[in-house]
Order: C-alpha cells, then sequence, then structure tokens
C-alpha cells in the first residue's frame, strides 16, 4: 500500500472520507462527525440505510500494514470467544483498505456511556472480561508491534527527545538527569518482578476506551495493542490514594483470576509502567508537534511551564519506585 507523509492528514477532507467508504459499497447520506482521535482520524459517517458507521484512517508510517492486521485478528479472535469488543468489519474478506493513499478501517458504531469505577460491581466486572482478554492473548504472540518495556517506551522516547532538541536549553539538563534516574529506578523495579510472561494487551485500556451498557464493559480502540505484562491493562483504571489504590486493585483482581492467573511480582512494576507512559507521552507529542490537529489541541505542548511539570513528575515517580509495591487489600 502507498504511504503518504505523516502532515498529510490535513488533506484528508470531508469527501476523501465518503468516497472511501462508497469506493466499498456503502451508501453514505453525507453527514460526517469528526470523532476524538489525535493519533489517527476518526469519524462516525452517516448511512443511507442503517445506523451511522465508524471510519478509522491510521496514521501513515506508524504500524506496518501486517501490524495493522494483527490487531484486527486479535480483535476478531476475542469478539469469537464472546469478548465485549468492537472489532473492524470484513469487506470483500478484508479489514484494512486504502483509498488516495489513506489506509482505513471500518467498525460498526458502538454507543454507551463512561463507566462508574466507584460502584459496586463495576471494577470486578471489568475485571472479569479482562482476565478473559488475557486468556486470549497467551494463545499466541504478536510479531510486528513489539513489546512494552523500558527500551521501547522509555530508553528509546528520552533518546529522541533530546536528538531533536525538544527540551529548552534552561531546562535540558535537569530533565536529562531526572530521566535517567526514572529509568534507573526502572530498572530496579524491573530486577524485582524477575522474567514475567509477556501477552497481548488492550495496551491502552484507560477509563476513554471503555464503553458501559447494560450488558457490562465494552473494549474500544485496540490500536496500542502490544506484548507486555498483565499489569499494564489494569494500572490505568486505579486511581486516588494508596489505600484507595489497593481496594480497587483487589476488586479488579478478584474479577480477573476467575478467568486468568495474575502474578503478584508484577506488582513491582505499577509505578515503572506509570513511569514509561509518562516519558513516552513526552515524545508522542513532540513527534508530532507538526500536525495541525495537535498544535490545535495541545498548544501548551513545549512550553516551560510544561516541562518543568515534566521535572517534578518524574522526582515524584523515582520517589514512589523506591516505596514497597501496591497490594490488593
Amino acid at each position: 500500500m502507498t504511504t503518504i507523509p505523516d502532515h498529510s492528514f490535513a488533506s484528508l477532507d470531508p469527501a476523501i472520507v465518503l468516497d472511501a467508504l462508497d469506493a466499498l459499497g456503502w451508501r453514505t447520506d453525507g453527514r460526517l462527525l469528526a470523532l476524538n482521535s489525535y493519533e489517527n482520524r476518526v469519524y462516525q459517517v452517516g448511512m443511507e440505510q442503517g445506523p451511522p458507521l465508524i471510519v478509522k484512517f491510521y496514521r501513515p508510517r506508524r504500524w506496518s500494514d501486517d501490524a495493522i492486521l494483527e490487531e484486527h485478528h486479535f480483535a476478531l479472535e476475542l469478539q469469537a470467544s464472546e469478548i465485549p469488543v468492537v472489532p473492524p468489519l470484513s469487506i470483500q474478506g478484508q479489514t484494512l483498505h486504502v483509498h488516495e493513499g489513506y489506509r482505513f478501517a471500518v467498525f460498526r458504531r458502538q454507543g454507551g456511556r463512561t463507566p462508574e469505577l466507584d460502584r459496586p460491581g463495576t471494577l470486578e466486572w471489568i475485571g472479569r472480561f479482562m482476565g478473559r482478554i488475557h486468556a486470549v492473548g497467551t494463545r499466541t504472540a504478536f510479531a510486528g508491534r513489539g513489546a512494552l518495556d523500558r527500551e521501547s517506551f522509555g530508553v528509546q522516547p528520552r533518546a529522541w527527545l533530546l536528538a531533536h532538541g525538544a527540551i529548552p536549553d534552561e531546562l535540558r539538563e535537569s530533565w536529562s538527569g531526572i530521566s535517567a534516574q526514572a529509568l534507573e529506578a526502572v530498572a530496579r523495579c524491573y530486577e524485582r518482578a524477575g522474567d514475567l510472561r509477556l501477552r497481548r494487551l488492550h495496551g491502552d485500556c484507560h477509563i476513554g476506551n471503555l464503553l458501559w451498557t447494560e450488558a457490562g464493559p465494552h473494549f474500544v480502540d485496540l490500536d496500542d495493542s502490544r506484548m507486555g505484562p498483565a499489569l499494564q491493562d489494569l494500572w490505568m483504571l486505579l486511581s486516588g490514594e494508596r489505600d484507595l489504590m489497593s481496594q480497587q486493585l483487589a476488586e479488579l483482581l478478584t474479577g480477573y483470576e476467575d478467568f486468568c492467573d495474575f502474578e503478584p511480582r508484577e506488582l513491582f512494576l505499577l509505578e515503572a509502567l506509570r513511569t514509561l507512559r509518562l516519558l513516552h507521552y513526552s515524545a508522542w507529542l513532540a513527534m508530532r508537534r507538526d500536525d495541525p490537529a495537535f498544535q490545535h489541541a495541545f498548544p501548551w505542548f513545549g512550553s516551560m511551564r510544561y516541562w518543568q511539570d515534566r521535572i517534578l513528575e518524574l522526582r515524584e515517580q523515582v520517589a514512589l519506585m523506591s516505596e514497597p509495591p501496591l497490594w490488593p487489600v
């Protein structure tokens, strides 16, 4: 498939979106709603007959075709196991399509609301389905999507930020020093955890990627799916003070372990995984700062205040990674 420059999302106009679906045999009615997505471009498109469809245009060069298809196959495998995910539609025997150089996939629209995580039983319910996702995720491994680890989410993003002058000169030394300390602390956390089994993950299981209905949770957006430790799909659902997070973790694991064993040694990684996400997020923003959508959505990125806050954040993470691991109670 042909690719196009990263910044050329600016040329992805409504006509291309509608024509892409028309070319697959869908009769659109011209209604188009851009949804909240910055990594890719996602639209709700009205149909002449039936409910609207969701179409996702993939950011050029982020994933290979094979890696995107691995994500699609994982979603379809989960659906076949009656797990509530939203997989791409197979059209003419394919889930990945191309139009005017843009790769895209089509999805059914899934309704739902933000889950109320403090409501009794909600976290346990989510934990049961996450356990089922991970049970399927252990059947085989991704070949082209890589792993979420210290190198890919920490060392490489830090090196990129320093090499490309993303940090203001006045703060470069401070950020470089504390980020190096943070990665050393991450390495110690991984040493304490020991060798852990990696599995196919959702990869980005925060509350925004969960839709709640009367039937329970629906998991959406597997775009960040990778190999990694099970805890990666659990820790982002924890919030608040340490005692509260311990209670939340206990609820999640009560449901999770109905379907999949959890290795307690992974708990040494909780703050390490949070630290890696923080480093990766800064690099993710910096790598896309020329994208007009990012400039509009993140005008504060790159400011002195932004990097001062990141320095303080990493100092806090270094301290947290020296504490005993969180434990379910």
